[in-house]
């Protein structure tokens, strides 16, 4: 599939990343795109969906700052299609016959379902309108620095949907899942960018402060104080 254009201004310090989908852990009811950019799920023309299952990305996350397209090639339909984040022991399959919210359903992920409800650890929060239609862009802005997770919607930001995810303990992998027959997934844009130390630097005492204006306090040179305002 082809990348879409970038989101402007946004991401122009943005470098292209080349990660896929993994061939290797994803279940049997998930198929790949021979450039492994697309993931299909339930497409035996005989057996039908027979519960939840997901497939994850090559490339797990310990810092940096990471967004990636994910383009519906078919309308979404069933009781989940979801697209997030987990760890290495987020579940890629669910029990048979259990048509679940797979990402989100346990601390090891954090997701997004179709229906505009996002999940963590079994909870479930309102989050955006649902979305229904072929070639709906969802984008995930995955900040390792800050532990924050974004989504977009056909370029537009929806905010924060997670503010909480751990930033030092163990790689974060892209995820997307479902329980509907023929599901078609498509990855689009993939980009990274990695603060350097001085700007890491920068942001904590940005985050650690209560009030912009106590930068001023800080005993550090003018030019820096106006560096840390602007973040």
């Amino acid at each position: 599939m082809a990348p879409s254009l970038m989101l402007g201004d946004v991401f122009k310090e943005y470098f292209n990343d080349n990660w896929v989908w993994d061939g290797n852990t994803k279940p049997p009811e998930v198929e790949l795109s021979t450039n492994q950019e697309d993931a299909y799920f339930y497409i035996d023309p005989v057996i039908q969906s027979t519960g939840t299952v997901g497939v994850r990305g090559t490339k797990g996350f310990i810092d940096g700052e990471h967004y990636w397209e994910i383009i519906f090639l078919q309308p979404p339909a069933g009781s989940s299609v979801m697209v997030g984040v987990g760890t290495a022991n987020a579940v890629l399959r669910s029990k048979i016959y259990q048509y679940v919210n797979l990402i989100g359903q346990d601390k090891e992920s954090w997701g997004l379902s179709y229906k505009g409800t996002i999940w963590h650890n079994g909870v479930r929060k309102q989050y955006c309108e649902p979305f229904f239609d072929s070639f709906t862009k969802i984008g995930v802005l995955l900040n390792m620095y800050e532990g924050t997770l974004q989504f977009y919607k056909n370029n537009e930001c929806l905010g924060n949907a997670f503010t909480d995810l751990p930033t030092s303990r163990e790689p974060i992998y892209p995820i997307v899942s479902s329980t509907a027959t023929e599901t078609e997934l498509g990855l689009g844009v993939r980009a990274c960018r990695y603060s350097s130390l001085q700007e890491q630097c920068f942001s904590k005492i940005r985050s650690s402060l209560n009030n912009v204006q106590n930068v001023d306090l800080l005993p550090i040179p003018r030019l820096m104080k106006e560096h840390i305002k602007s973040l």
